[in-house]
């Protein structure tokens, strides 16, 4: 928490997404200290292991945690 909390860190939170992503401990950290999502980098790994059935498409729709830091902009 020590660098996260600094307003000149860029978060990198990296979360698989063949767990529950709503309790991605990456996740609430991010929204504990960027809650606009101004300096957060959302990364979501493992799709290809996800269960029948089930989806990222809010996250990957920037509905879940709505982040506005963009990679390479």
């Amino acid at each position: 928490m020590q660098f996260v909390t600094k307003d000149n860190c860029l978060l990198l939170a990296v979360s698989p997404a063949n767990s529950d992503l709503a309790n991605s401990d990456a996740l609430k950290i991010a929204k504990e200290v960027d809650p606009q999502g101004l300096r957060t980098i959302g990364v979501i790994t493992k799709l290809d292991l996800m269960d029948e059935g089930t989806d990222a498409r809010d996250i990957l729709e920037n509905k879940l945690l709505p982040l506005r830091r963009v990679p390479g902009v």
